[in-house]
Formats: C-alpha cells, sequence, structure tokens
C-alpha cells in the first residue's frame, strides 16, 4: 500500500530578495517535508507564496517547521498549518 499524505500548507509573505523559494524548500527538505505544489507571485515589492508540503515523514513538528523556515527566511512572515486544521478553518 501507498504511503498516505499527510500535508501542511505554508504560507510566505514579506518583501521580495532572492533566494526565498531556496531557502524556504530548503528549510522543508532539510525536515524531510516534501513539496507537493507551489505558488508565488512578486506584487510590487512584496514575496507572497502558498505551498502544500507533505508531512507524513517529517522530522520535526510543525512548530519546529515554521521555526526553521522563519530563522532560514528572516523578515517574513510565516505560517505552516496542519491540513486538517486549515480545512475546519474554511468549513461553512
Amino acid at each position: 500500500m501507498a504511503n498516505e499524505q499527510e500535508r501542511a500548507v505554508v504560507t510566505v509573505i514579506g518583501k521580495d530578495a532572492v533566494g526565498i523559494l531556496a531557502k524556504v524548500s530548503g528549510a522543508c527538505a532539510n525536515a524531510s517535508a516534501n513539496v507537493v505544489d507551489v505558488t508565488q507571485s512578486v506584487m510590487q515589492d512584496f514575496f507572497c507564496m502558498i505551498m502544500i508540503i507533505d508531512i507524513a515523514g517529517a522530522t520535526m513538528s510543525i512548530d519546529e517547521l515554521q521555526e526553521s523556515i522563519s530563522n532560514d527566511a528572516p523578515g517574513m512572515k510565516v505560517h505552516v498549518m496542519h491540513e486538517n486544521i486549515f480545512d475546519a478553518m474554511h468549513r461553512i
């Protein structure tokens, strides 16, 4: 049987700079969290990214991952939220 995915939503917003995507995806890789999907844009001077990651094999908690990403991308506003919490917040 294939390994089931356990996903989280990562959002990153802040002043645009070189290497943000690389830093965030690197922090995810260091935690063994696989990037499943990503969308990013730069609106005027602001970098905006939403990333879906598979955390089934992650080697750290969501809170630890959020701290790791924040440390690797200083000055950016970073949120990491488990898919179940995200879904519950957006259910009508």
